[in-house]
Formats: C-alpha cells, sequence, structure tokens
C-alpha cells in the first residue's frame, strides 16, 4: 500500500488499561452522537455503559467483561466525534489487542451493535480460561526482547509464562501461570530491570492460557458477518491487511493467544509513509509508546474536546 501525500495520517484505539471514571465526559456534552453510541452499546449488552464510565464504581469499570465493551463503544464514539467535526479519513487503522475490534468496526468491516455483543463474549470466554488468580500479567522495562524471552523461558518451569505484547523497545509485557510470571519478575529484577510490577488484570491476555478462550471464540466468529473492510486495518498478529472475511476471523482468533507486536505495526505504519498517527479514544497510552518506537512519527490523542481541536489544526480537514 502507497500513502498519498495528501493522506499520511493512521488512526490507532487502544485496549483495556486506557479507562478511567469520567472519561470523554467533555465529548458527551458537546456531541449527542457520544451519548448515542453508548446507547447503542449498552442496548446490544443490556448495561449502561455510560454510567459504569461517568460513575463508576472503578470496580465495575475494570471488570473485563464491562471494559471491552466500554472501550470498544469509547473508540467508535470519538471515531465519529472526529468525522462529524469534519476529520479526514485515514490511510490505515490498527487497534492494540480489543483495539483492534474498534479499527474493524470504523473500517466498517463489523457492525458496531454485533462487534459490542462480540466483544463482551470475548471477554466472558477469557474470564473463563483461567480461574480467578491463576493467571497474571506483569510489565518489564528496560530489557530487550530476546532477554525477556530468554527470562520466560527459565521461569516457565512447565508452567505457561510468554511475552505478549510488545509495546514499545524496552517495554514488554508477559504473561501466564501466576507463579511463572512471579518467577519471571524475580528474574528480571536479577537481570537489571528498570522495573518489573504485577498488572492489575484479571486475565493473562495472549498467551497459550487462553486458547480454550480462542475456541470458543472462534465458534462466536463463525456466526458473526464480516465484510471486506473500506479502509486497510493491520493486525496485531502478523502485521497484515486481511480483506477477506475468513482471513480476519483467524486472525483474530489467533490473536486471543498470541503477542500483540505493536512495535512492528507502528514501523510498518511509518514504512508505508504513514507520517502522523491519531489515537482515537480516551487517555494517551498508545500516544506515550509511539513517542519511543518512532520520535519521526507525530502522534496525538484525541480524547477530549480540546485535544480533538489539536489534531484537526494539525491537519485533519478534508
Amino acid at each position: 500500500m502507497t500513502i498519498s501525500e495528501k493522506n499520511k495520517s493512521g488512526f490507532i484505539f487502544a485496549g483495556q488499561g486506557s479507562q478511567s471514571v469520567g472519561m470523554l465526559a467533555d465529548l458527551g456534552e458537546a456531541f449527542p452522537i457520544v451519548r448515542d453510541t453508548f446507547q447503542e452499546a449498552s442496548e446490544a449488552v443490556q448495561v449502561d455503559l455510560w454510567a459504569v464510565v461517568q460513575n463508576g464504581p472503578e470496580s465495575e469499570l475494570n471488570r473485563t467483561e464491562r471494559t471491552q465493551p466500554i472501550m470498544l463503544a469509547a473508540g467508535v464514539a470519538v471515531w465519529r466525534c472526529w468525522h462529524q467535526r469534519g476529520g479526514a479519513t485515514p490511510a490505515v487503522l490498527a487497534g492494540h489487542s480489543l483495539g483492534e475490534y474498534t479499527a474493524l468496526v470504523c473500517a466498517g468491516a463489523i457492525d458496531f451493535g454485533v462487534a459490542t455483543r462480540l466483544v463482551a463474549d470475548r471477554a466472558r470466554f477469557m474470564q473463563e480460561a483461567v480461574t480467578t488468580g491463576e493467571g497474571r500479567m506483569a510489565a518489564i522495562l528496560g530489557l530487550d526482547d530476546d532477554q525477556v524471552g530468554l527470562i520466560c523461558q527459565e521461569a516457565a518451569q512447565e508452567q505457561v509464562v510468554e511475552a505478549v505484547n510488545f509495546n514499545a523497545p524496552g517495554q514488554v509485557v508477559i504473561a501466564g501461570c501466576t507463579a511463572a510470571v512471579d518467577r519471571a519478575v524475580t528474574l528480571a529484577k536479577a537481570a537489571g530491570a528498570k522495573r518489573a510490577v504485577e498488572l492489575p488484570v484479571s486475565v493473562p491476555s495472549h498467551c497459550a492460557l487462553m486458547r480454550p478462550a480462542a475456541v470458543r471464540l472462534a465458534e462466536r466468529l463463525a456466526a458473526v458477518e464480516i465484510k471486506v473492510p473500506v479502509l486497510p486495518v493491520l493486525h496485531n498478529v502478523d502485521i497484515s491487511r486481511a480483506a477477506h472475511p475468513d482471513t480476519i476471523r483467524a486472525r483474530l482468533v489467533e490473536q486471543l493467544h498470541c503477542p500483540v507486536r505493536w512495535v512492528e505495526t507502528i514501523r510498518r505504519m511509518a514504512a508505508d509513509g504513514v507520517a502522523w498517527v491519531v489515537e482515537c479514544g480516551p487517555g494517551k497510552v498508545l500516544t506515550g509508546l509511539n513517542r519511543r518506537i518512532d520520535r519521526r512519527m507525530d502522534a496525538v490523542a484525541v480524547f477530549d474536546l480540546a485535544s480533538l481541536d489539536k489534531a484537526l489544526l494539525k491537519g485533519g480537514g478534508n
């Protein structure tokens, strides 16, 4: 794919971890489409998601079965605000983990209501795949990818612990059995990691423990209508741009138990000519990662009125 001189932007969508109580409040006041988007998602899963977002409690917002449809709705809502204000259509889309579903919705591949129910089921499959307390994730900062891989091999001791999110150079997330992850954290600290800390999540995503969930997701996806995307979407698993619906289904199934290759995703965008990216949704986690991956590629996060105006001024208008 060649990026045109006129359109050098990419849109990226975050997964779990960017949510916070009260997010998107000012956009919700300024743009009725935000509340409409959340209402559509709420009807799909029979839960008032906007109330959870605005009022909490945080423990409810952070429940995987709530977080996934909420983050999907948040990304789609900001995308709709962008276009309502006349923002330009990007050349390519990508999403980190759950954010890949948001990208596919915005690319026209999956209906929003259908996707909302799908990610709620995905979250349930993930939660039920591992008994509470038996899985864990941790962030390792300051070691290279190969070091983290070797540490996981040493720490496994016939259990599962794998590098699962390659988020930025020197920032890798590991996941697996609780005891094995704890051993890996200890080894990482001994190897000189700047930080090695447990993440506050209830599901060890993107590792082999998610294979049972992936089997259930494959059955669920078989009944979901997927269309050819009208915009290219880079997939987490292999940095490909799948066009055929069956290929998209396969990539989404693989994603559940395979690593998120985010560094390669952003570098692929840069290699294809993307000059700047917009993080579409609450927070600016991916924008921070972008600065560590490729400082030459400008990145802006759109999560409130001020950031939306800033992004549009940068060149977002059609």
